[in-house]
């Protein structure tokens, strides 16, 4: 590992790349026992056993699972043990090599009306080790575009560096990535935040102040007018006391702007393809309205938010509520519902955390070995995405790091996953904060910045429906099309399920529509 003392200072951001390098050997290895078990899992289906050598091997590839998979189908003489060296003859060309993912460019990506738009999609542009560089130029990649955007803002302008402010003797702007927050016995709020150029200071929020009730996470980037304290022998970090908090956020000035387009465009989260708890009725109620009234209403698009297929080994005691054991097969039954999508629908297909890929975020496209069998209309992608659909800016986003905000934010809840996405698009971020139960991948651009405004912003995970209208924004969760899972009644959680949300790409109406009975 590279010395962090060879990083320049506009590199370093050294509280938060120390905080997130610390945490990386934990992330890394619950990620590790995660992929372990399902790698077990998958040679135990075969009534086979990895020697340990052979097990290390194979959690070394880039894609353990779908590698394992390929190791047991090339296997002709059905052994009881796998060595070594079977796995090996896989990896020096004796047998079918695996195909990573970054190789994959499928020749469907792109089209005239639907696509991707460039730059925001880690599919084959992940770099990413773990190493210090990395979680610098993650940092200065978040840091450097929310700062652009918040000097944008006309409430705010341009910024100093920290230190330069603290020598000043009037009202300063400065810019600043959250390192910690804490509540005084008095319930002032202060702020420890730190900008690119190694500079470090307090922020006081007085508790008489409009911005104490402001969502405040760790790993946040925010602007600060104040007053500037000069460092003492009792305070030498330095201190600003706020006048005011701006948020990266959108415009107020911002609206959907009307079009001559009539198309419209469903969404269809959190599929669940191979849990016994998978809405049948209900989706082939939903296709049979797609057969009938899709092309008279000219709808034209359908974008899946992730966990289309439930997955294996996602949680403890999943074999036990599955009713297709097998990814592969799980795939191939999806493709096999989606052919009966009227012809005319172009789809967008991404991960969630279910699916068969990587658990950190960004997600790269699922592996061509799992979506072979998929039409040529079906455009797979990575999660997070933009997408470009008739002149509409689309983002789409699964929705793990909901989980985060839940449990990091008092005010919010699972109950109203819109609030969530109202403060991801108040932060101009996904996910941003570092070390929760959301696995973020240190790439050197960080694909979980809003840097984009979009016109619709969609997401799924939490199994809830709903939509609002932020700053001419269409925010929609898109519900699932599974039933209540034994998981979610331990925890008193009651999904709403079978709903398609269907918006209209000229004029912005949204329409929830449901299909239970």
């Amino acid at each position: 590992m590279t010395n962090i003392e060879t990083l320049s200072t506009a590199d370093r951001f050294f509280p938060h790349v120390i905080k997130a390098a610390s945490q990386q050997p934990y992330i890394m290895n619950m990620l590790t026992m995660s992929m372990r078990s399902q790698v077990l899992s998958a040679v135990a289906r075969k009534n086979m056993f990895l020697s340990p050598e052979a097990l290390e091997i194979i959690l070394s590839n880039h894609d353990p699972l779908a590698f394992t998979n390929t190791v047991l189908n090339a296997l002709s003489n059905n052994p009881i043990f796998v060595t070594k060296e079977d796995v090996m003859g896989c990896l020096t060309g004796d047998k079918v090599i695996f195909e990573s993912p970054k190789e994959i460019k499928p020749a469907n990506k792109f089209y005239s009306d639907l696509n991707v738009i460039q730059d925001t999609d880690v599919t084959g542009n992940s770099t990413c080790e773990g190493t210090i560089e990395d979680f610098a130029k993650y940092f200065q990649s978040r840091y450097a575009t929310l700062k652009r955007i918040i000097e944008r803002r006309r409430d705010f302008g341009s910024s100093m560096p920290i230190n330069r402010a603290l020598e000043m003797d009037r009202v300063v702007n400065v810019v600043g990535m959250i390192y910690s927050k804490r509540v005084t016995d008095n319930k002032h709020i202060i702020l420890e935040i730190e900008d690119d150029e190694g500079g470090v200071c307090k922020v006081l929020i007085s508790k008489d102040s409009e911005y104490v009730n402001n969502v405040l996470v760790e790993d946040q980037v925010i602007g600060i007018k104040g007053r500037p304290k000069r460092k003492s022998a009792n305070d030498a970090m330095g201190m600003i006391i706020a006048d005011e908090i701006v948020n990266p956020d959108v415009p107020a000035t911002h609206a959907w702007e009307k079009s001559d387009s009539q198309a419209n465009v469903a969404f269809l989260s959190d599929v669940h393809v191979g849990s016994y708890t998978f809405l049948q009725k209900t989706w082939d109620k939903m296709i049979s309205w797609l057969k009938e009234y899709s092309e008279g209403l000219n709808l034209n698009y359908i974008v899946f938010p992730g966990d289309v297929v439930d997955g294996i080994g996602i949680f403890p005691g999943q074999e036990e509520e599955l009713d297709i054991p097998d990814i592969y097969d799980q795939y191939e039954t999806l493709a096999e519902y989606l052919k009966e999508i009227p012809d005319h629908i172009k789809m967008v297909v991404h991960p969630g955390n279910h699916d068969a890929c990587r658990p950190a975020e960004p997600q790269p496209a699922l592996n061509k070995v799992f979506t072979k069998t998929f039409d040529s209309n079906v455009i797979m992608t990575g999660n997070p995405v933009y997408l470009n659909i008739e002149g509409r800016k689309v983002l789409t986003y699964h929705g793990r790091s909901i989980d985060d905000w839940v449990s990091g934010v008092q005010q919010l809840t699972y109950e109203n996953p819109i609030a969530v996405m109202e403060q991801m698009v108040t932060m101009r971020h996904i996910a941003p904060m570092y070390g929760q139960k959301t696995a973020l991948a240190p790439e050197k651009k960080d694909y979980l910045v809003i840097d984009q405004i979009p016109d619709i912003f969609v997401s799924g995970h939490v199994h809830g429906a709903g939509t609002k209208d932020y700053k001419g924004i269409k925010l929609i969760n898109a519900s699932t099309w599974q039933d209540q899972t034994d998981y979610q009644k331990m925890h008193n959680f009651n999904p709403n399920p079978g709903i398609m949300p269907i918006v209209h790409l000229g004029s912005g109406h949204v329409k929830m529509m449901s299909f239970m009975d």
